[in-house]
């Protein structure tokens, strides 16, 4: 008997070690609500762990969105005298795509020690169909929110403006609490410009025959700079909806669940039409609209050597920042600066409108009649459908004191005929060669003495002050280490810029060599080939190197500049323009590398 207790006091005691072993031994683990579920299912998964810890990290969740969590639960329970503890982080995720996914470890530290998760292997399949289920928050949001890009003009003509609003149409069943442009479009083979909204307004309006809320997100203007059909990329946003429960709060408010919704405006297509050939007048120069045209002088009576303006100026409505102006053809005896070009443009849904204008600065030299003659302007009416040129008025400039000329100066008669001014001839105009001449013997002279001897003389002793001072002056300017660097930044932008420059002009080649400058300024000072980095890259690369971040925008916005360009007209103050910035940019850059 006695044999029999002890061995069964041996058994009890050996299984209480073992129990107490088993209690005191530390799980983490994860569980998953399903391991199949279809893309349009919710997965709920937990990571439990039977002791506190500190430091939870969960896994990335690729290849899901995570709709809730994490959501932390900690229990305390007593059972048989023994205590047991559970902690528990939650997350409620959407699968983004069909395939097979791993949700990976998650970790945490207990005790001092890492623990991690057994990765859990998911698989998505096709939306899975419920006709007894009710429809999901997702449903409900993708019913009653849309996307809309209305377009003004499907089939425009080439340079024919057309404007895009973009509308996010809202359900009165719902609300979106916030949104964020997830693709924003590029609008190739478009010379477009944005139309900025500056606060967003809730208004009313039909979708489909039902009654809506809408906000106009965005809105641009387009000039298609290509023929044939073009398609715009769409736009999408991320929307953030609440969506209504079948739950009320204690109040009796109804509960709202929330949901992430990507919207797209889809894409669309528009068949741009070339402009006719028919009847294109000669010095036609691409513009499309409707305009007025005209040459005005700043006066009509002057004396010599005065200065007068001629404006040649084009208003009204169309593309006026995509075609050249007239050339003002006048007489050699004028002399002509180089025009100014001014420009007061708007921009609306309508398209551009305003005035654009070359100034040209006109001296005359001598005394005279001259004539302006008619400057024609061209252009398509794409509301008429055909083309209209303008002419404007001759006019005359009436010199009417100073020098006369040979040939230059001119009078109009009734036929536009040059009447050529007589040449006066005074007494003394023509001379001729005296023949009588008085010489006389020069005598030999002693250099000892002369004002010669002196001079050379008293040279070397002038020379050695302004050595000393030109001495001065070049060691000065090699301590000048801040002009240094600026001219040596001068010289640099030079030289990568000198082919860019010879181009000025020639639109491709010149956006071409400019594209190129830039690119070996950035090989020459990075030792790399930057032409197989992206923008991105090029930026992080100068941030890296201490440029400040205001020039290393403006050198990102010229390579955009140059890519735009060959899909887009440029005139030559623009791409004049365009080239002062180069250079001011590189001078900047090369600064702040030498400072660095």
């Amino acid at each position: 008997m006695n044999v029999k207790l002890l061995i069964f006091t041996f058994f009890i005691c050996v299984s209480g070690i073992v129990w107490s072993q088993e209690d005191d031994e530390i799980r983490f683990d994860a569980k998953v609500s399903k391991n199949k579920l279809g893309v349009n299912e919710r997965l709920r998964i937990e990571f439990n762990m039977n002791k506190d810890g500190d430091n939870f990290v969960p896994p990335e969740f690729e290849g899901f969105r995570i709709l809730m969590g994490p959501n932390q639960s900690v229990s305390h329970s007593w059972i048989n005298g023994k205590r047991s503890f559970s902690k528990s982080y939650s997350y409620v995720l959407s699968p983004l795509s069909k395939g097979n996914f791993t949700i990976k470890q998650a970790a945490v530290e207990i005790d001092g020690e890492t623990y991690k998760t057994t990765p859990v292997n998911i698989t998505v399949t096709e939306a899975v169909n419920d006709p007894n289920a009710p429809p999901s928050a997702d449903d409900i949001a993708g019913e009653n929110l849309h996307l809309v890009a209305e377009v003004s003009n499907s089939n425009p003509y080439l340079n024919e403006a057309v404007s895009v609003v973009y509308k996010l149409y809202v359900s009165p069943q719902i609300n979106v609490s916030n949104f964020l442009p997830k693709d924003n479009p590029t609008y190739n083979n478009f010379w477009s410009q944005d139309i900025k909204v500056s606060r967003y307004q809730v208004e009313t309006g039909l979708y489909k025959g039902k009654q809506y809320r809408y906000v106009v997100l965005k809105r641009v203007v387009l000039y298609p700079q290509k023929t044939g059909k073009l398609d715009l990329e769409p736009l999408s946003l991320d929307v953030t909806v609440d969506v209504p429960t079948d739950r009320r709060d204690i109040f009796g408010g109804r509960l709202y669940t929330q949901t992430h919704k990507v919207v797209t405006a889809g894409k669309r297509t528009i068949t741009v039409k070339p402009l006719p050939e028919e009847g294109k007048p000669a010095g036609f120069t691409g513009a499309v609209g409707q305009f007025n045209f005209d040459v005005v002088t700043s006066k009509t009576d002057l004396k010599a050597n005065e200065s007068l303006t001629a404006k040649l100026q084009v208003s009204g409505s169309g593309n006026l920042k995509l075609f050249e102006l007239p050339k003002l053809t006048l007489p050699s005896s004028l002399e002509v600066y180089e025009p100014e070009f001014e420009e007061k443009i708007s921009t609306s849904l309508k398209g551009m409108n305003g005035r654009v204008s070359d100034n040209y600065t006109i001296v005359p030299q001598f005394k005279g009649k001259y004539p302006i003659p008619s400057v024609v302007f061209s252009y398509f009416d794409p509301k008429a459908e055909k083309y209209k040129t303008l002419s404007s008025h001759q006019m005359l400039v009436n010199v009417y004191e100073g020098p006369t000329g040979a040939s230059d100066d001119v009078a109009l008669s009734g036929n536009n005929a040059v009447a050529k001014q007589p040449v006066s001839i005074t007494g003394n105009q023509f001379r001729f060669i005296k023949l009588d001449t008085s010489l006389v013997p020069k005598s030999a002279s002693i250099f000892f003495g002369s004002t010669g001897f002196y001079i050379l003389l008293l040279v070397p002793l002038l020379l050695i002050p302004i050595a000393i001072f030109t001495g001065k002056k070049r060691t000065e300017r090699a301590n000048d280490v801040v002009g240094n660097r600026v001219r040596k930044a001068n010289r640099l932008a030079k030289k990568y810029l000198s082919e860019a420059k010879r181009n000025l002009g020639d639109k491709e080649a010149f956006y071409e060599s400019l594209e190129r400058a830039l690119h070996n300024y950035l090989k020459a000072k990075l030792k790399i080939v930057t032409s197989e980095f992206s923008k991105e890259k090029i930026s992080e690369l100068l941030l890296s190197k201490s440029v400040e971040k205001h020039v290393v925008d403006e050198f990102i916005l010229l390579l955009g500049s140059c890519e735009l360009a060959r899909y887009s007209p440029s005139t030559s103050a623009e791409m004049k323009e365009d080239y002062n910035k180069a250079a001011q940019v590189i001078s900047l850059i090369d600064k702040q590398f030498s400072k660095s």
